[in-house]
């Protein structure tokens, strides 16, 4: 089957043709069979979502090191080739969905029946792939952990990408006020037109003032909650934003700065700082976070929330889908498409 293999640590976005490149593109990588596992599932990927989380652990730099060789990929969505004796709740053919650490950078996928989720009718098969790990991430981070309310001031850092613009669409879902971060004005015409409430360019300079004249006009306090997955110099001015008895979401790190906050300042405005990784949560709260993207797919369907996906790419332009993302040219998703249908292998 066609796969796309992390032989050595290295900067995914380098051309698989350069003998610098950590991947190589293979043909003949072997189909993963379901084992001895009664509740096995094989599924033919369609695709698979680039989240900066593939780019890092193929850096080396992710919390999760998996040991080489190894198929990077984490969100992703196909239909069921093989299920064993014992799977209850899907068939061959269903449409579904899922996650993982690694390995969906692939044609076949071989996971487990709890782990993955039907693809609700008037879902897109592509689009799903993109729903588990960013609007998964935003979902849980919002409504679990810092328990978003209609009419709170929700800021997000970084909202014209996967995981920012996630936290946008599910903010405006919980009735909030979203003030949307972002770099350049493309972005910021890209924003509004997902009806954000205030759009401020940080290419500008700092974005204090902007959020502080908004604030005054709609006769706010202050920022509730702030969605942080930049970190950074643009942590350290959000602060400046935030009411008494804030939450902090801290997300990720994409500018490759992790930022102090003061304790002494958080203490005396009582704010509650939450870390968020979304990999540790199917295993420390498994229910939770299943119902949290069950939810998802339906809010989906329902067209409460949109998959925009930037830009669609297949296995073998997997270095061009990581350089644009590393250049922060995504506007939503980067997402990649696998296989072809005259390739179908037979079914167990």
């Amino acid at each position: 089957m066609e796969a796309l293999v992390c032989k050595k640590l290295g900067d995914a976005s380098l051309p698989l043709s350069s003998e610098e490149s950590p991947l190589v593109l293979t043909r003949t990588h072997p189909i993963p069979q379901l084992g001895s596992s009664p509740t096995a599932v094989r599924v033919r990927v369609k695709a698979t979502s680039l989240n900066f989380l593939n780019y890092l652990q193929i850096a080396g730099q992710y919390q999760e090191k998996p040991p080489l060789p190894f198929v990077p990929g984490s969100d992703y969505s196909g239909t069921i080739d093989a299920v064993g004796p014992g799977v209850t709740r899907f068939k061959v053919g269903d449409r579904v969905c899922s996650s993982n650490i690694v390995g969906t950078f692939a044609e076949f996928f071989v996971t487990e029946e709890a782990k993955l989720f039907h693809v609700p009718d008037g879902c897109d098969l592509v689009a799903a792939a993109a729903v588990p790990v960013a609007f998964g991430t935003s979902h849980f981070a919002l409504l679990r952990r810092a328990q978003l309310t209609s009419g709170q001031v929700l800021l997000v850092l970084g909202a014209a990408g996967g995981v920012g613009l996630s936290a946008i669409q599910v903010g405006k879902v919980c009735g909030a006020i979203v003030i949307a971060v972002v770099r350049g004005p493309e972005k910021v015409q890209f924003l509004k037109s997902f009806g954000v409430d205030h759009v401020v360019d940080s290419s500008e300079g700092s974005i204090i003032r902007s959020v502080k004249d908004f604030l005054k006009a709609r006769k706010l306090e202050g920022v509730d909650v702030l969605y942080d997955p930049v970190g950074g110099k643009l942590t350290l001015e959000s602060l400046k934003l935030l009411k008494l008895s804030a939450q902090i979401l801290l997300i990720g790190f994409a500018s490759g700065e992790v930022p102090v906050i003061p304790a002494n300042i958080a203490l005396v405005k009582n704010w509650t700082v939450h870390g968020f990784y979304w990999g540790r949560y199917p295993l420390l709260e498994g229910s939770l976070s299943y119902d949290s993207v069950k939810e998802l797919l339906s809010w989906v369907a329902r067209g409460l929330i949109t998959i925009h996906i930037s830009h669609t790419y297949r296995l073998s332009e997997a270095s061009l889908a990581f350089s644009t993302m590393k250049d922060r040219q995504v506007l939503g998703k980067v997402m990649l498409t696998i296989g072809d249908e005259r390739s179908a292998i037979s079914k167990l």
